[in-house]
């Protein structure tokens, strides 16, 4: 024993001196980023279910909560940019389904999740797969009108896929009770609702359809596949796609008959054709032989009466005939009077039209004499003769003005001729390049000068 203390003695004492063995010492930040993007690589994307608490919606807009159930918790963050797009209220309490990113907030080292998208789970959730798969058949044809069978109108053997105890196959029973006329009915029951149920109902279907293989001489002519009401959790097993696909496949006309009037599921899309109810599809695979029996007694009578509406309207047809048909004289007597009748309206109208003519030639020759050549010429000459008076007379009054401001013109232009100032004294010098002389610094010494006066005209020389 003390050997063996000794020896872990001195092992410890080794370790001690060289604690890591040459491993790499790592920082806490380093550390932590390390589990970080472990946690984001390994793990990545994922969808989970719980309860919110401690929900928080700080001024930044990012929300903070923790999503927890009965074992365990964990811290979630969604950041603005992603809350934003989510329309319903969030609270402490609900129930949610979170799909996000594992990851790591480094500076706590808190394990947490951060969160891409969230809604409420439980009828959401079941929406959200509800119109998922909706929108994949739908892609792939399964809900294409052009590929449904027509149902038949009066099938002769109905088989009817669901629960042996439910409201459904009550319901059913009660319509088809009620029809007079022979019909086989063939149950297949099965669970409606469950974990087995979209299993037990796919095998149904292909019992059915396996029966008709085998059965040949006496095949099902249409299937009804459904159940009585219930909440969507209650449907679900008819919005599964094994069942959607194997009532697609079905080789039989089927009807989906699942829930009440407002209820609508994968197999409504899928099938043939749709009922409100169970009983409504009843009421589509069967008609009463009574009603058939009244419509055929309608159509009799109608046909009866219709005919002999048809000889009446003959008869009375025929008789009007008679009536009109008489001996040819009398239609040639008639022809005769409508043509005389004819000719007195042609002679009448001739003889307007002459009238009219005659008229109308009278009032031309009116026109013609009223535009004779000589009668116009006339009154031109006379117009040219009294055209010629007034111009004269005009051109002499205008000569006259003229005249009286030409010597108006010329009284003014004498008030201001320079011979009229030189009639008062005075004199006009004039250098040698015969301008007026109006300064000492127009002449020059010796310069020959010409002076104007009243009556005539004297040279000079300037000293």
């Amino acid at each position: 024993m003390p050997n063996d203390l000794s020896d872990n003695d001195n092992q410890m004492t080794s370790l001690q001196a060289n604690p890591t063995n040459g491993a790499p010492i790592l920082s806490v930040n380093e550390l932590n980023l390390f589990a970080k993007g472990t946690l984001e690589k390994h793990i990545g994307s994922v969808w989970v279910t719980g309860e919110i608490s401690n929900f928080s919606r700080p001024a930044s807009g990012h929300w903070y909560f923790t999503l927890k159930d009965n074992q365990a918790q964990i811290r979630c963050a969604m950041f603005r940019g992603r809350n934003m797009l989510i329309k319903k209220p969030i609270e402490n309490g609900m129930q949610i389904l979170v799909k996000g990113q594992v990851s790591l907030y480094t500076q706590r080292g808190d394990y947490q999740l951060i969160a891409d998208y969230l809604e409420e789970s439980g009828l959401g959730a079941l929406q959200r797969q509800f119109e998922l798969l909706k929108q994949k058949l739908h892609k792939e044809g399964l809900f294409d009108p052009t590929t449904k069978k027509a149902i038949p109108k009066h099938p002769a053997h109905i088989g009817i896929v669901t629960s042996s105890t439910g409201a459904a196959i009550e319901d059913m029973k009660r319509v088809l009770a009620t029809r007079k006329m022979p019909l086989q009915i063939t149950l297949i029951p099965t669970s409606v609702q469950g974990e087995q149920a979209p299993k037990e109902i796919c095998q149904a279907i292909a019992l059915a359809n396996q029966w008709n293989t085998q059965k040949t001489n006496n095949p099902i002519d249409v299937l009804i596949v459904g159940r009585g009401g219930g909440s969507i959790e209650d449907l679900w097993a008819f919005n599964e796609e094994t069942v959607a696909r194997s009532i697609h496949q079905s080789k039989i006309p089927t009807i989906s008959a699942v829930g009440h009037e407002t209820d609508t599921t994968i197999a409504d899309y899928v099938a043939d054709s749709r009922a409100a109810t169970p009983s409504v599809a009843a009421e589509m695979v069967t008609a009463e032989r009574d009603q058939i029996a009244q419509q055929l007694d309608l159509l009799e009578r109608q046909l009866k009466d219709k005919t002999l509406l048809t000889i009446h309207q003959l008869q009375h047809r025929l008789n009007g005939q008679k009536q009109r048909l008489k001996h040819p004289s009398h239609k040639i007597n008639a022809k005769k009077q409508q043509l005389a009748q004819l000719n007195h309206r042609l002679e009448r109208t001739i003889t307007e039209i002459n009238s009219l003519k005659n008229q109308r030639l009278i009032q031309l020759t009116q026109a013609l004499n009223n535009f004779k050549p000589e009668k116009h010429l006339h009154f031109k000459k006379e117009q040219l003769t009294q055209n010629a008076e007034q111009l004269k007379h005009a051109m002499q009054h205008l000569l006259n003005e003229r005249k009286q401001k030409l010597t108006h013109q010329g009284e003014l232009l004498q008030s201001v001729s320079p011979l009229q100032t030189l009639n008062r004294g005075y004199a006009i010098a004039k250098n040698q390049a015969n301008r007026i002389i109006q300064s000492p610094k127009d002449v020059s010494p010796s310069e020959k000068i010409t002076i104007q006066l009243k009556e005539g005209i004297i040279s000079a020389r300037i000293k």
